[in-house]
């Protein structure tokens, strides 16, 4: 079965409106995300297109990558970009009770504030790590509770570029991604070896395509 890029129904954001799926704006901004990594084979090429756009981004990190790559970690947030939790070993939230999932999460931060602290950039641009988005997108509503508890915010998205999926017509998925990215979209791209074929692909042509009509691309700041 091949998946095409889907722009997230109206009701799911009316039934979760805790969780943040979009930035409510009337200026030309997009907010590209980038899940999974950092991974040496893809992460480094990514910040290197990003960087080509001035583009600034968000990366949603695996801790347990961040504990084996730090120095790609490192050169994320010193070119600017904001970082986020996405659990320590990917975990699916609806597979695992709220006290295992809270406990890889909080591992996953007590790495990457290690890694943060370790990095020679200023104190006044040490990024704030309070963004989390769950792995497939999987969470219960405990487990959402308790994190935004934490002080979480709970970042889902506007559109799914599906850049994993193996079987992507990628002139079809790019098709699709520049109808449905608007302004304020939040936008999951993943920065890892599965979908570096298909991120290759897409990510220079949106960027020049959102550039040349006026768009930038922030971090997400909340």
């Amino acid at each position: 079965m091949t998946f095409t890029p889907v722009k997230t129904p109206l009701i799911a954001k009316k039934l979760f409106p805790n969780y943040i799926w979009d930035v409510s704006t009337n200026k030309k901004i997009i907010y590209l995300t980038f899940d999974d990594g950092p991974t040496p084979e893809i992460t480094d090429w990514t910040l290197e297109v990003l960087n080509q756009y001035n583009a600034k981004a968000t990366f949603f990190c695996i801790g347990n990558n961040v504990k084996n790559h730090p120095e790609i970690f490192q050169n994320i947030i010193r070119q600017g970009h904001a970082v986020g939790n996405h659990t320590h070993n990917h975990l699916k939230g609806w597979q695992n009770l709220v006290e295992v999932y809270l406990d890889n999460i909080k591992k996953a931060e007590e790495t990457i504030h290690h890694e943060i602290s370790n990095s020679s950039i200023p104190n006044y641009e040490v990024p704030v790590v309070n963004l989390f988005r769950p792995p497939y997108g999987q969470i219960t509503l405990s487990q959402g509770k308790k994190l935004m508890e934490l002080g979480y915010h709970i970042v889902m998205w506007d559109v799914l570029s599906y850049d994993w999926n193996k079987d992507l017509k990628l002139e079809n998925s790019f098709k699709n991604l520049i109808s449905k990215i608007t302004k304020g979209s939040i936008v999951v791209f993943h920065d890892s070896i599965k979908a570096s074929k298909n991120l290759q692909y897409l990510l220079p042509k949106v960027l020049d395509h959102f550039s040349e009509k006026g768009y930038v691309f922030k971090p997400l700041t909340i």
